[in-house]
């Protein structure tokens, strides 16, 4: 682990004259400025959206965003006649309301209200598309990017400026933060609620925040569970480890009591307004402030999938443990590869915690935050994740295996091994790109063998670019898709370089190429291995070019038609 450097105390003394003395080394920079503005114009420029799919779990919310400005109700019936059917829905006494928590479509209603005044204020003003864009925007492209400046300023106290920089780019463009920053989904601010709230935590660990810091991390906390049930999981890890971090002080244990207390009374007021307004919803929509929309299900089909344990919580099944990190398809280790490499990181923190109380808080922290997904995603049924990239209820674990998997990175660079840094740096760069690849679909049909080789390749090779703010602005949807494609790769190619060099800045060598092009090849062999290209796959690529936004050589769905287009 490099350590952040401290300060030097002043000497008490006179300092004797040193005029020959060599100047003190800097420390190595992060990646260039052009890739956090890649990294950002890849967040904000493409839009992988098709009408046609009628995409539930994001127009459910929004249509009771519609209903709640248009009608001021709950219940979205109206909305459905007006604006067409969707699906995630919840019905009570002949009511339809979506069975998702409440948190984005409320959070919409400001965004919706301004494209409605802008768009003329009648009840048909705003279209489809560019209401799905701006709230996208608005409410989880947006929260991500600050996320990334919180990851960073985190794993800048206990990395090196590149190697904190090059897992905080992988995470944005290699993970499920990519994906579901793009989707007006909760998973991603599940995600960002709970990040925010450890990294108000971890702040008041070291004493940079004052005490009123916790209301904050209770905001977070309560939020969270607002916007996703399932993300109680890890809130779950946020307050154990507020307790280890106010426990494990050197303090008498009557002042470690009081102080947990205060912070314990604190979090609870930052928390109540959300817990009490989700209550209070349940209570309107479902008749019972416990009662969620889950047991009211309007399509019985998914009801089995719900019943049983908490929210259909059961018992492990292997199946779905396996899927839900190895499967060719969706597995959290198969798109994310780099994030393999959090496991030993593990071990490399809980050494450190064996001298640090910070950092063990931290392993308890991410040790029991990774337990509890895994519970969860081998507990519940692997078939209801539906039509997306990756198990996405683990979306809200990944921020908390970014320090064990750079802990690794530190450490091989660190021990002069370049065929063990060539294979990690490769890692991270084929995660970008897998990934990507898949995001710039991000409607991967559950029947495809595999997200990349199976469908987006042979959409790519087809001219199905990914939809995109470019192509709206008349760019050539071919040239707009080039453009976006080699973002995606100089990104990946950044971030191999940057980790292939050494702790003393020297280009990566001829070995970490070898080792890190022979991983490249493994892994791209592996997903050819597990491709199938049988009728499956045929028709989920036919099925996508029927209803591409941006479809070559056909007339694409204007941004915002105008009225009576």
């Amino acid at each position: 682990m490099s350590a952040a450097p401290h300060p030097t105390p002043p000497s008490s003394g006179p300092a004797p004259a040193a005029p020959t003395a060599a100047p003190a080394p800097l420390r190595a920079p992060g990646l260039p400025r052009a890739v956090w503005a890649t990294v950002a114009a890849l967040y904000v420029l493409l839009f992988p959206y098709h009408p046609g799919l009628r995409s539930p779990n994001e127009l459910c919310r929004l249509w009771q965003t519609r209903a709640l400005v248009e009608d001021g109700t709950l219940e979205i019936n109206r909305a459905l006649r007006d604006y067409g059917p969707v699906g995630d829905l919840s019905v009570m006494n002949g009511k339809y309301y979506p069975s998702k928590a409440p948190l984005l479509s409320f959070a919409a209603v400001p965004v919706y209200a301004a494209l409605r005044a802008v768009g003329g204020g009648h009840r048909y003003a705003v279209p489809e598309v560019p209401l799905v864009f701006f709230s996208r925007l608005v409410l989880t492209v947006l929260p991500t990017l600050l996320l990334l400046w919180l990851v960073r300023r985190f794993l800048r106290a206990w990395l090196s400026p590149t190697v904190a920089d090059a897992v905080t780019v992988t995470y944005a463009l290699g993970s499920l933060a990519f994906s579901y920053s793009l989707l007006f989904m909760s998973h991603q601010t599940t995600a960002v609620l709970l990040f925010a709230g450890f990294y108000a935590l971890w702040r008041l660990s070291r004493g940079e925040w004052r005490e009123r810091g916790y209301v904050v991390a209770g905001a977070c906390a309560g939020a969270t569970v607002a916007a996703e049930y399932t993300g109680a999981l890890g809130v779950l890890g946020l307050i154990l480890y507020a307790a280890l971090t106010l426990l494990g002080t050197q303090a008498p244990w009557s002042a470690r009591l009081q102080r947990l207390g205060r912070a314990t009374g604190l979090a609870f007021l930052g928390a109540l307004p959300f817990v009490a307004a989700l209550m209070l919803y349940h209570q309107a929509t479902f008749g019972h402030p416990l009662e969620t929309g889950y047991k009211h299900l309007n399509d019985a089909a998914y009801q089995p999938w719900h019943l049983g344990g908490f929210l259909g919580i059961r018992t492990p099944d292997p199946r779905a443990f396996f899927l839900s990190f190895f499967s060719p398809l969706r597995g959290l280790f198969t798109l994310s590869p780099f994030l393999l490499l959090a496991l030993p990181g593990l071990g490399l923190l809980k050494r450190q915690g064996r001298t640090s109380p910070e950092a063990r808080a931290l392993f308890w922290l991410t040790a029991v935050t990774l337990a509890g997904y895994t519970y969860f995603t081998s507990s519940f049924t692997y078939d209801s994740w539906g039509w997306t990239t990756g198990p996405r209820h683990l979306t809200g674990l990944v921020p908390f295996l970014l320090l064990p998997a750079g802990l690794v990175l530190e450490r091989l660079r660190e021990a002069g091994r370049p065929w063990l840094s060539g294979i990690a740096a490769m890692l991270c760069a084929a995660s970008v790109l897998v990934t990507g690849l898949a995001t710039f679909v991000n409607y991967i049909p559950d029947d495809v063998s595999t997200p990349v080789l199976a469908l987006a390749r042979p959409l790519l090779q087809a001219g199905y670019h990914p939809p995109n703010v470019l192509a709206f602005l008349g760019l050539p949807t071919a040239l707009a898709g080039a453009l976006l494609l080699a973002a995606l790769v100089g990104v990946a190619a950044c971030v191999f370089l940057a980790l292939g060099r050494d702790a003393a800045g020297r280009a990566a060598p001829p070995l970490a190429w070898a080792a890190g092009l022979v991983t490249l090849a493994l892994l791209g062999g592996a997903q050819a291995a597990f491709t199938r290209d049988d009728t499956a796959d045929q028709n989920a690529v036919r099925f996508l070019q029927s209803v591409w936004l941006q479809p070559p050589g056909r007339a694409a769905t204007p941004f915002w038609p105008r009225a009576g287009s």
